[in-house]
């Protein structure tokens, strides 16, 4: 909770130096979105910009620099991490008082909760390209618990959990298996 609070603080300190409209407060009509700093697509604090961070470290496996490509999938898990616990606590603190929001948050959530899965996947396909398996399966297992079996990107971790030898079993999406 204090490091949740923390990095509300940075984030709000840092909008307060990027926004160009200082003089403006949030309840000027003629605000535009520009002063939106954290809504800007690529930058700030949102899922475009956990987006922005997961094509980051794709250009950067494709340039074959996988350092820098895991300290942008690493980015990219935390600020998912991060925005899906924001949107979280603000559509509980909104539920029941007004439906629009936890909607608004809950959508936002999932959106968040996908681009996680997704820089899991690309981190474990790192860790294992740099012959790591024991270090990409508790991240493939974070993707399977946040995403379940149901959904293709927990059974695309599942499956690389089946490959990496973790588990034998392997999941046939809710066809009984043969002899049960």
């Amino acid at each position: 909770m204090r490091s949740r609070l923390i990095c509300s603080a940075l984030a709000l300190t840092a909008g307060l130096f990027v926004s160009p409209a200082l003089g403006q407060t949030a309840t000027d009509s003629s605000a535009t979105s520009v002063d939106k700093v954290l809504a800007s697509s690529g930058a700030g604090f949102n899922v475009a910009a956990v987006e922005s961070l997961i094509q980051r470290g794709d250009s950067a496996v494709s340039a074959g620099n996988l350092d820098q490509a895991k300290k942008d999938y690493d980015s990219a898990r935390t600020a998912a991490k991060q925005l899906l616990a924001f949107y979280r606590d603000l559509s509980g603190a909104f539920r029941g008082l007004d439906a629009r929001i936890p909607r608004e948050m809950d959508t936002k959530g999932r959106e968040a909760l996908s681009l996680l899965a997704q820089a899991n996947l690309r981190l474990a396909a790192l860790f294992r390209r740099q012959n790591q398996p024991e270090v990409a399966v508790p991240v493939l297992v974070e993707v399977v618990r946040l995403m379940t079996p149901a959904k293709p990107e927990g059974q695309k971790a599942y499956q690389s959990l089946v490959e990496l030898g973790f588990v034998d079993t392997p999941f046939r999406g809710g066809q009984s298996a043969p002899g049960s």
